[in-house]
C-alpha cells in the first residue's frame, strides 16, 4: 500500500472516529426513544465503516 494510501485510509479513520464520537454523545443526550434509536443506527454504521477502513491496515 502506498504512503498517499495509507494517509487517505488515517484521515478517514478519524472522520469515523469522530461521528462515532459525536452520535455516542447526542445518543446520550435524548429523550425520544425513536431519535435515540436512529441516533444509535447511524453510529453503528459509522463503526462499522471504521472497523472496515481498520482492517485494511
Amino acid at each position: 500500500m502506498s504512503n498517499k494510501e495509507l494517509l487517505y485510509i488515517d484521515d478517514a479513520l478519524s472522520h469515523e472516529a469522530y461521528f462515532i464520537h459525536h452520535c455516542s454523545d447526542i445518543e446520550s443526550k435524548l429523550q425520544d426513544t425513536s431519535l435515540k434509536q436512529l441516533v444509535g443506527k447511524l453510529k453503528s454504521k459509522h463503526q462499522n465503516l471504521y472497523d472496515q477502513f481498520l482492517n485494511l491496515i
